[in-house]
């Protein structure tokens, strides 16, 4: 994973969590330029790392920004690791959501709430998004 093999030096300050975000971009990007499919799926906090990220992977191809607006609440109640009652615990500093900011993105390009919409209806609609686009399907 990213954090264990590219950012494993990286913390979860600001700084640290938008240089994080900056090289999951720059290897979206590369993967691209290259005529690869990249989906990533970073906590991204911040609206200005992910804009960054977006003009950087859009100069040499496609860029869909999904926001995954599902609720608090339902993130802590299926959190298998225990990483969320740990940062509620006061464990973990700097934990999104609990004493950290989420900035929701201004533009995204599909909303998505898993406790309202089921998987399955999540994958077809960015499915739809690709073929509308002419990524996949009939040209």
């Amino acid at each position: 994973t990213i954090r264990q093999e590219l950012s494993s030096e990286l913390g979860y300050t600001k700084r640290e969590r938008d240089i994080n975000v900056a090289r999951i971009g720059f290897v979206a990007s590369e993967l691209t330029r290259a005529g690869a499919a990249c989906i990533a799926a970073p906590i991204a906090p911040y609206d200005a790392a992910r804009q960054l990220v977006r003009q950087q992977v859009a100069r040499v191809g496609g860029f869909y920004l999904v926001h995954v607006a599902t609720p608090l609440e339902a993130c802590i109640e299926n959190d298998r690791a225990g990483v969320y009652q740990r940062a509620i615990a006061g464990e973990i500093k700097g934990f999104t959501g609990i004493d950290d900011v989420y900035e929701a993105p201004a533009k995204p390009d599909l909303v998505v709430d898993t406790t309202r919409t089921a998987i399955s209806q999540i994958v077809h609609e960015i499915i739809l998004l690709l073929e509308r686009d002419g990524y996949i399907g009939d040209r």
